[in-house]
């Protein structure tokens, strides 16, 4: 197959990525910082049910670790903070079953390029909040943005033919959960 596996995950994933985006509505969202806060929050409980169970699917460490993105989002809602519910404490969907290397990187895909998308967000979020607004989450991982976005695909593109179904489906169902999540957090 000439297509990368990253290509064709790309593919497979993008009904459901446009759902996500079509029915988030960010802007909208964000243009208040209790919006700003909520979204935080709903993110926060997405990563809590879904970095676990992707880093034990993976078990590596080393390549996932730096991935991790809860520590960013629980120091944007400490300073966000008005009184409510301690990060480690606010709800969380249901931890996915990932089932092997392939079914990871499939729901791994969905945060990476969330990482890689929520730099426009945060631009957004400080132009409408101003300089001091945190931004942890959504400032990405500077420099090691790049290189992290380029050793995550060589990885996928590495994956044996025989789990890019799973990868596929992991994809598929990390983009409706996390939309099913956020979406039903709106208010």
């Amino acid at each position: 197959m000439s297509d990368s596996l990253h290509a064709r995950l790309r593919e497979a994933t993008g009904t459901a990525h446009a759902a996500l985006e079509r029915d988030l509505d960010w802007e909208a969202r964000v243009a208040t910082l209790a919006g700003y806060r909520d979204l935080l929050s709903r993110l926060r409980g997405f990563h809590a049910a879904y970095e676990p169970a992707i880093g034990a699917a993976i078990a590596d460490a080393p390549f996932f670790d730096p991935r991790r993105r809860l520590a960013a989002l629980d120091a944007d809602l400490r300073a966000l903070a008005s009184g409510g519910a301690a990060p480690d404490a606010l709800p969380a969907p249901a931890a996915p079953r990932l089932e092997g290397h392939g079914a990871a990187l499939g729901a791994l895909y969905v945060l990476e390029g969330s990482t890689l998308g929520g730099a426009v967000i945060g631009r957004h979020v400080a132009q409408l909040h101003g300089a001091g607004v945190p931004l942890a989450y959504y400032a990405g991982r500077g420099r090691a943005t790049g290189p992290l976005w380029r050793t995550f695909r060589e990885r996928l593109d590495g994956l044996p033919e025989a789990q890019a179904a799973a990868a596929f489906a992991a994809g598929i169902a990390a983009f409706e959960a996390m939309r099913a999540w956020l979406v039903s957090g709106m208010g």
